[in-house]
């Protein structure tokens, strides 16, 4: 009898503590229940909150004259320091010496990226005192691929070229030119110089691109008249002033630019030209919107 009892008690014990046990579960089902549902009806107001605007990327564009200032000295930290003081994103140089015998065979945009801590990519137009002379892309973000295309000169003088970086910005291709156009004072290099980068934008259809160089002309020009019938110049769009970058001792001409396509995506938000004593030029930087 007693240990009929005693069992009775135990199962009684048992069933008790399962009934609390599963009243517990059940409270437990209905909390995470509430919760969930609380989250699902709060969702909508906490990513709105939480969504991070992307960040608008920079750009510059600097002829840097193989690194030699208005001092004559040659002085790469000064380069580096107008760059990283600018914040810049991505940069398009021009007039660039890799092993060249006047800066003592050093790879300057090498060394550049080194001080700046940026990928690189470098276009060669002509041989130049034992080594290589032409144009460099400095940037923060990846560099995919790159090419550089040597125009159709239609006379003698040197070999000017248009370099092609594709960079990954944010999960999505940006293709980035630089180039450095003829300076003789007729236009007729300049402008069969443009007809070729506009055969060279259709190959990039559908993606946004940035064109940046010293262009060797003013704003009054056939050359960027022409330049404009295609593109944007963004210190017309969101530039103060009359921008001025060469010379840089006495600023007299606006000769370097930045353009964009005219479809919507990349968008300039502001530019302006840096002050700098490290160049013959000044480097002019423009702020992007970016899709």
């Amino acid at each position: 009898m007693r240990l009929r009892f005693l069992q009775t008690v135990s199962i009684a014990r048992s069933s008790e503590t399962c009934r609390i046990q599963a009243a517990r579960s059940s409270s437990l089902i209905k909390l995470l229940l509430c919760t969930a549902m609380a989250l699902v009806f709060a969702a909508p107001s906490t990513s709105k909150t939480s969504v991070i605007p992307k960040q608008p990327i920079r750009v510059m564009t600097y002829n840097i004259h193989h690194g030699e200032g208005t001092d004559g000295k040659i002085d790469l930290n000064r380069i580096a320091e107008v760059i990283m003081s600018s914040k810049a994103d991505i940069v398009a140089l021009q007039e660039v010496d890799r092993g060249v015998e006047r800066t003592t065979r050093r790879d300057l945009v090498a060394e550049l990226a080194e001080l700046t801590k940026m990928n690189f990519a470098f276009g060669k137009n002509i041989d130049y005192q034992g080594g290589d002379y032409g144009n460099a892309v400095l940037s923060r973000f990846r560099v995919l691929k790159y090419e550089n295309r040597h125009y159709k000169m239609i006379r003698d003088g040197e070999q000017r070229g248009l370099l092609q970086v594709v960079l990954q910005v944010e999960g999505k291709h940006l293709v980035f030119l630089n180039t450095h156009l003829d300076y003789r004072r007729d236009d007729a290099e300049r402008l069969s110089n443009v007809d070729e980068i506009e055969q060279v934008l259709r190959q990039y259809k559908g993606l946004p691109f940035i064109l940046c160089g010293d262009f060797n002309d003013t704003p009054d020009s056939p050359m960027h008249r022409k330049m404009e019938e295609f593109l944007i110049d963004c210190w017309s769009r969101a530039g103060k002033g009359e921008g001025l970058s060469f010379s840089s001792t006495q600023p007299q001409k606006r000769i370097d630019y930045v353009f964009v396509n005219k479809r919507k995506g990349v968008a300039p938000v502001s530019a302006l030209v840096a002050a700098s004593n490290a160049s013959d030029h000044l480097p002019v930087v423009v702020e992007f919107k970016f899709p």
